[in-house]
């Protein structure tokens, strides 16, 4: 087993990633906890993490603040360290409805959620890595700081078979069992076993494999895992189906170990404690609302723990088991549950993705999910120690990275936070930045950030593309008369335009007075349903757009890479949507293009304006200067456009574009829906989180028609 990390890969260093993987790595090796990798739109970042990952040979967690992000940053890493054990680590449902009470309304809201097996199957791999291996990455979700059991009791609890052991297979199906496999003599699937006379045969839970356990006179004869020698195709999505699937891969084993097929387990002797002490906690809680004379929520409160406990007795689990977790782990009230971080044996290194995008939803999210439990506490729907199910706090995540791990924020755009935490002082950095802009641009300004220990920049496009010219007009007395004109010249030299407001209605308003002028325009906002959006940009790409008008929603995350025009409106308007991070990430949408170009219309240069004005034409000077000293030619970005997001390959309907267009009237309504399960089953396999859950509550509409 290899316990090193060895990247494979043609690409060598370039422009300024030479400089910010040394000096990110000396960091490290010096024990600095936190850095800051200010990276721009296409400077190559995943590379340079990827060979700071391989320079300093230490466990790694990449968290990305959405799933989307973390599938293309885990396919970039598995493609890098394709002989390390590079796992996905995030919220294992299609889709997720969590349990709430409205009490305005006496509304209760059950948990609906479905979970996704592959997602499953990749948690699980991801903690059992931990469990076996040192070269291990993973990329993560901010899922990742929720509660997902005791490290201790998911290795304690893993039950290891051996050639010549002495065990019989009645034994192994008990451990089996305690370990929450079930028995299916069917249809094997993931965490599933079957027996066939003296020999066993067992759904692996963290990989596409299934196990045989041969056994002979009461000892364990032979081991053998059959795999597949290539990734299963996304229709194998059964256990019985792999089993006749051609190209298996026999490997015989001297030594397996079965960890939990649950996160949340624990041992029979501490579960028994564990219900001991719920049932206290049910009667404390069941008397305070008898004594509130709240009769109602008192009852409710006993059935609904009753029937837990009674699962929990009969089977060692129960629906909504995650709600007794402080009881399972015996921790006291407000002690920071056990998340993915606590899996890690030894020191490791923490990569924060976009930062400025993925610290806010960390410090956010405990507080978003005690808000939605209290109603469930205070009307008897849940235990107090239901809280205790949560994400992390921002202050224990910091501990926890400041006590066992080094850590690098990676953005075009960090806050003040990730400066802060990098050099120590804001003042430092914004004494620096006034300093730097009484120097003229044609002076030598590279070393703003090398001499800001904590700090690496990296703005060199392999590419050779620069960022956008940026313009500031003030006081137009039409400004859509001069956007019409901007638009038109720019659509006359096959560019593609982003325009970009402050409210929705306005946004409308500008769409109807381009369309009705004749331009191909469509607009873009948070009433438009999330699976349409990329429908939307993907017409853009292809032409059937000229210009999009919309929001923020077209700042991070989008990859334009034929857009070459920026108009910017009420750009004065100081705030969120306006801020310097918020306009250089409204620019860089044009960053992609050789004639890259911006156009911020407003009637007082703010700070942000002036920041951001700066800011550009400080990187447009480092890159031009690198460009011409190394006879570099900037060239475009081409990007395949992808099959919509919206497109159903296995259905074939004459005439019909989409799925919406469907006629539900079909006698074949049946077969639709069963096609459209496959594809929701392919799609989650794929990663493709928001087709599927489209998928999801198409096939809800449809069996409501039937």
């Amino acid at each position: 087993m290899i316990n090193t990390f060895r990247m494979i890969t043609k690409l060598k260093p370039k422009g300024d990633q030479v400089q910010a993987i040394e000096k990110l790595f000396d960091g490290l090796v010096r024990g600095k906890v936190y850095q800051t990798l200010l990276g721009i739109t296409g400077s190559g970042k995943t590379f340079t993490i990827a060979k700071i990952i391989e320079k300093f040979q230490k466990p790694t967690i990449v968290i990305s603040h959405n799933k989307t992000l973390a599938a293309q940053l885990f396919q970039e890493f598995r493609d890098f360290f394709p002989y390390n054990s590079v796992n996905y680590f995030v919220s294992y449902y299609d889709y997720y409805q969590p349990e709430a009470y409205i009490p305005e309304t006496d509304t209760y809201i059950e948990k609906d959620a479905k979970i996704n097996d592959e997602l499953d199957k990749l948690r699980h791999a991801t903690t059992t890595a931990l469990m076996e291996r040192k070269d291990v990455i993973i990329v993560a979700s901010v899922s990742c700081i929720y509660g997902i059991g005791e490290p201790e009791d998911y290795k304690n609890m893993a039950f290891t078979v051996k050639i010549g052991s002495k065990l019989n297979i009645k034994e192994l199906i008990e451990a089996l069992v305690s370990l929450q496999y079930e028995r299916n003599d069917y249809e094997l699937g993931r965490g599933a076993f079957r027996r066939r006379e003296e020999m066993l045969e067992v759904g692996l839970i963290d990989e596409n494999a299934i196990l045989r356990v041969y056994f002979a006179k009461g000892h364990i004869a032979k081991i053998s895992k059959i795999s597949h020698k290539r990734e299963l195709p996304s229709e194998v999505i059964n256990f019985s189906q792999f089993l006749v699937t051609p190209e298996k891969k026999v490997e015989n084993c001297e030594i397996f170990k079965f960890y939990p097929a649950k996160h949340f387990l624990t041992h029979k002797n501490k579960l028994m404690l564990a219900i001991h002490n719920i049932k206290a906690e049910l009667r404390e809680r069941v008397d305070l609302f008898k004594k509130h004379n709240k009769k109602v929520e008192a009852q409710r409160l006993l059935h609904r723990t009753k029937e837990d406990l009674h699962f929990l007795r009969q089977t060692g689990y129960c629906k909504g088991i995650e709600n007794y977790e402080r009881h399972l782990y015996f921790r006291k009230p407000g002690e920071p549950p056990s998340t993915l971080f606590n899996y890690f044996r030894e020191s490791f290194l923490t990569i924060i993705d976009e930062s400025h995008m993925t610290i806010p939803q960390l410090r956010a999210m405990q507080r978003g999910d005690m808000a939605r439990k209290k109603s469930l506490v205070d009307y008897g729907f849940r235990l107090p120690s239901a809280f205790d199910h949560r994400p992390l706090k921002f202050s224990e995540l910091t501990d926890i990275l400041e006590s066992k791990s080094q850590v690098i924020f990676v953005s075009a755009t960090p806050s003040n936070y990730e400066i802060y935490k990098s050099i120590g002082s804001i003042d430092l950095y914004t004494n620096r930045l006034k300093a730097l802009e009484k120097v003229k641009p044609q002076a030598s300004i590279e070393n703003f950030y090398l001499n800001l220990d904590g700090i690496a920049e990296q703005i060199i496009r392999p590419t050779g593309l620069l960022d956008p010219i940026i313009e500031v007009r003030k006081n137009i007395q039409e400004p859509m008369k001069d956007v019409i004109q901007e638009i038109t010249k720019e659509i006359k030299q096959s560019g593609r335009v982003l325009v970009l407001t402050i409210t929705k209605r306005l946004a409308e308003a500008i769409n109807e007075i381009l369309q009705e002028k004749g331009f191909k325009s469509n607009y873009l906002h948070s009433e438009i349903k999330t699976l349409e959006r990329p429908e939307i940009l993907k017409d853009l790409r292809k032409g059937n757009y000229d210009v999009i008008v919309g929001i923020n929603l077209l700042r991070e995350g989008l990859d334009l890479p034929e857009v070459s025009l920026i108009l910017i409106l009420e750009g004065d308007k100081e705030g969120f949507l306006r801020n310097k991070r918020s306009l250089i990430q409204m620019i860089g949408r044009a960053a992609r293009h050789p004639r890259g170009r911006a156009v911020i219309y407003a009637n007082v240069i703010t700070d942000s304006i002036r920041e951001t004005v700066f800011e550009t034409n400080r990187r447009r000077t480092i890159q031009e200067k690198y460009n011409k000293k190394y006879g570099i030619r900037p060239k475009p970005i081409f990007k395949e456009i992808r099959r919509p997001i919206l497109s159903l390959t296995t259905i074939s309907i004459k005439n019909k574009k989409n799925i919406d267009e469907f006629n539900y009237k079909l006698n074949n309504i049946d077969l639709i829906i069963e096609q459209l399960t496959k594809e929701m089953h392919k799609a989650a396999k794929n990663m493709d989180f928001e087709r599927a859950a489209y998928l999801r509550d198409k096939i809800k509409e449809l069996s409501k028609k039937k």
